[in-house]
């Protein structure tokens, strides 16, 4: 009798794994009258709608768990030939505790969410997510296996209301805002997901199952919309922005104007142009003193670059910055010049870019970009005439993407990007083929690519890239193995960012992870890697050789800690710190770890906070960092962020020049020091008030010189007496205002006060490095702008 229960047992057991594993359908039901998107779902369409999305599953933290009855959601869909239509009914048993706070469009913030995520493909590969919170503000990004990228923005109507028994939630998602084939019978992929924000829980209607390492495929099914004829997709997005300029020593007006286009060239098929650009209201950027080999990577912060580009970001290849960034070259001078305007960026004149996927699953990308010819001024001292000389040529750049996706979980990639510049300088071209091969249950990946770049200037030279890897993907312990290989000459630079090349590596990472809460956490992940990086020419270990441990935990009460230990116990090198190829510098053994703290986010005062260390086998040498801050959410509408950074490291050792003879190092002290405030009004959900304000402070200290051995040890230098030291302070403010006042359309205003101030005398005393970036000549910056969305089909309407 018993043996019978305990088959019975296994028996619903397997039939409840099964129902899991399946895919949902939900019906799409034809939209006959109008419906107002106000969140009320009280329209008879919504009535007759008997098709119905429910029984929600939670995905994190405790995979698996049915919702709560309390908690029941609902879900309907409509269409007509413009768009669908979303409903949902999210119960809450004790709706006073919902969180709803404020944010400004894309950051999610203290609120409960609810999202649609819809891959009109049905490919498994990417969705387009769309997110709203209980106090109305919108989210939306682009999301495949490995990344979500929020700085798309669609434009899609959405609403909802806080009721007795919850909230609701009515969304209108425009075909233009999609991408699918041009089919009789649409068959999408679509999921919905449920987010409540007090509990850290999140639910969605179609089981996503965190025993398989692939997100994106495990979606229901959206059928039933048939026959649509989509209106044509083009937009015009006109703008005007005025800015005032004043410094200590010169004022200017500035007025300009511009249009983007976006044009549905089918319905899978986009093109995006941008005439006369205008980036004046972009995030600043964070500078910093960078004594590295390598130069800084900044944030792409321009809308054309960074919305819809996921296509072109496949393989690495293309780093937007290079695109309207700094000259290329610096003028030569005589030893009575002196070069007295360097354009710190080059203009951009026009860009274009073409993207959309196929039925058959051909993703094609195209992207066009051309700079202006850019001129740096001279000055004799002598006469006083000037001579202006090219410093970056008139330039096109492009990429041209082919990306085959199958299987609903692989895909391999074509990848080509071009540089011609006119006249003597540079030309570049880098091609690469990029696979990603996945098991069809998603427990195991073979992924690699092959990348060949060619540079055309008087040195004409040629180079490749290649890595294969294999994982496990699945399950509570998984494994993956890298081999790589790249070789001297290759080189992506003209129009991506490469930092290493010449080497070859391999890697080996181990993990192990609880998908379902215990007694202690709500997740818990550790793993062990490993990773040897040899020079190609030397066989040497690079300094990029480690072993490392890391371990992420949330716990119960919804606090998050990592903790990381990392160990370099090899002799190294390090091939790019001597700036000359072929030269290296001995590295000695180190020991490094960092903690990281966050506290519980749905708290009104949370605070994060991270120590590290680095510890070197020689004496004396170490350095230690803090980074620590509080931010306390004064209601749903206020808060205030404030965050300290700060290192401080001890007899360091970092290049200093080279000369005919020799290549010079220091042993350097240094300090680095960076605090940021940030503040949000929410006014409504449309319309923000911003705050951030950064100062960083920087020196570097020299007190012993070396010269470099070909065998990369160093020897004492008491001849050198150059000052190359380094006293660095910066200061930005942002002060802005931004309404969304009607779908696509956007007013904002920005006040923008920056300094920048550098030395070769070092200035240990916080107080005065203040007062000097505050007595620095201080730029100011005051500008509107009005970018203005018009629907061709609107407008064709109405006449």
């Amino acid at each position: 009798m018993a043996s019978f229960r305990l088959s019975i047992y296994y028996l619903f057991a397997l039939l409840n794994l099964s129902v899991f594993a399946q895919k949902k359908i939900v019906l799409a039901k034809i939209k006959g009258g109008n419906i107002a998107i106000d969140g009320k779902i009280d329209e008879e369409e919504w009535q007759n709608n008997t098709e119905i999305a429910t029984d929600f599953i939670m995905f994190t933290p405790d995979n698996g768990k049915p919702i709560n009855k309390d908690q029941k959601t609902e879900v309907k869909v409509l269409y007509d030939n413009d768009a669908i239509y979303i409903s949902a009914i999210l119960n809450d048993n004790e709706p006073e505790k919902i969180q709803r706070e404020l944010t400004e469009r894309d950051v999610f913030g203290v609120a409960d969410h609810f999202a649609v995520y819809i891959n009109g493909f049905n490919d498994g590969q990417q969705d387009y997510r769309f997110y709203v919170s209980a106090s109305g503000v919108q989210m939306d990004c682009l999301a495949t296996e490995d990344n979500e990228d929020f700085t798309w923005d669609a434009i899609w109507q959405s609403s909802v209301k806080i009721t007795n028994s919850g909230w609701t939630v009515e969304m209108k998602i425009p075909y233009a805002a999609i991408r699918f084939p041009k089919n009789k019978k649409q068959i999408w992929g679509i999921n919905f997901l449920r987010e409540i924000k007090r509990t850290t829980q999140k639910y969605t209607w179609n089981r996503i199952d965190t025993k398989i390492g692939a997100v994106v495929t495990q979606t229901g099914q959206l059928e039933g919309i048939e026959n649509i004829s989509p209106s044509t997709r083009l937009f015009f997005i006109p703008y005007t922005s005025a800015y005032y300029q004043k410094d200590d020593f010169t004022s200017d007006k500035t007025l300009k104007a511009g249009l983007d286009i976006k044009y549905g060239i089918n319905d899978a098929f986009t093109l995006d142009a941008i005439l006369v650009p205008d980036f004046g209201q972009t995030k600043f950027d964070n500078a910093i003193l960078n004594l590295a080999p390598f130069e800084q990577k900044l944030n792409e912060n321009r809308p054309f670059f960074t919305e819809g580009t996921n296509l072109f970001n496949i393989g690495g290849l293309f780093y937007s910055r290079r695109i309207g960034g700094n000259p290329t070259t610096t003028p030569s001078t005589a030893s009575n010049e002196e070069i007295t305007n360097y354009p710190s960026n080059v203009d951009l004149i026009n860009a274009v870019k073409i993207s959309g996927r196929t039925k058959k699953g051909l993703g094609i990308g195209f992207l066009n970009a051309i700079t202006e010819k850019t001129y740096a001024t001279i000055k004799n001292t002598d006469t006083n005439n000037t001579r202006k000389e090219i410093i970056n040529p008139l330039t096109n750049y492009n990429i041209l993407v082919f990306d085959q996706r199958f299987r609903q979980n692989s895909s391999i990639s074509f990848i080509n990007t071009n540089t011609t510049r006119n006249g003597s300088f540079k030309d570049a071209n880098v091609t690469g083929l990029v696979f990603d091969l996945n098991t069809k249950a998603n427990t195991y990946n073979l992924s690699g690519d092959f990348k060949y770049s060619s540079i055309n200037d008087i040195n004409d030279s040629k180079g490749f890239k290649t890595f294969l890897n294999f994982a496990k993907t699945s399950g509570k312990y998984r494994y993956l193995f890298t081999g790589k290989y790249t070789s001297k000459d290759f080189d992506t630079n003209d129009l991506g960012i490469l930092y290493y090349n010449n080497y070859y590596s391999g890697y080996v990472n181990g993990s192990y992870r609880i998908l379902n809460p215990n007694k202690i956490f709500n997740t818990f992940l550790i793993e062990q890697e490993v990773n040897l990086d040899i020079d190609n020419t030397t066989n040497k270990l690079q300094n990029t050789s480690w072993i490392q441990t890391v371990a992420t935990a949330t716990t119960l009460n919804f606090f998050y800690f990592q903790l990381g230990l990392t160990l370099n116990p090899f002799k190294t090198f390090d091939f790019y710190e001597p700036r000359e190829k072929g030269r290296y510098l001995y590295m000695p053994s180190k020991f490094s770890g960092y903690l990281e703290i966050e506290s519980n986010r749905n708290k009104n005062l949370t605070f994060d906070i991270t120590p590290s260390f680095v510890k070197y086998d020689e004496a004396n040498r170490f350095s230690y960092r803090i980074y620590a801050g509080p931010k306390y959410r004064f209601n749903d509408k206020f808060s205030l962020a404030f965050y300290t950074d700060y290192t401080k490291e001890a007899n360091n050792i970092g290049w200093t020049e080279t000369t005919d003879s020799e290549i010079v190092f220091a042993r350097r002290d240094r300090e680095i020091l960076q605090t940021e405030l940030t503040g949000k009004y929410a006014i409504n959900n449309k319309m923000t008030i911003n705050l951030k304000a950064r100062y960083y402070w920087s020196y570097s200290d020299n007190h012993h010189y070396y010269t470099l051995q070909d065998d990369g040890y160093l020897t004492h230098n008491d001849l050198y007496d150059n000052n190359k030291n380094r006293n660095f302070n910066s200061w930005n403010l942002d002060l802005s205002y931004s309404w969304w006042f009607a779908p696509g359309s956007q007013l904002s205003v920005l006040y923008r006060n920056y300094a920048q101030e550098e030395t070769n005398m070092v200035e240990r005393n916080l107080n005065r490095n203040l007062n000097t970036i505050f007595n620095a000549n201080m730029t100011n910056i005051f500008s509107i702008s009005l970018r203005y969305f018009i629907d061709y089909n609107v407008v064709k309407n109405k006449f």
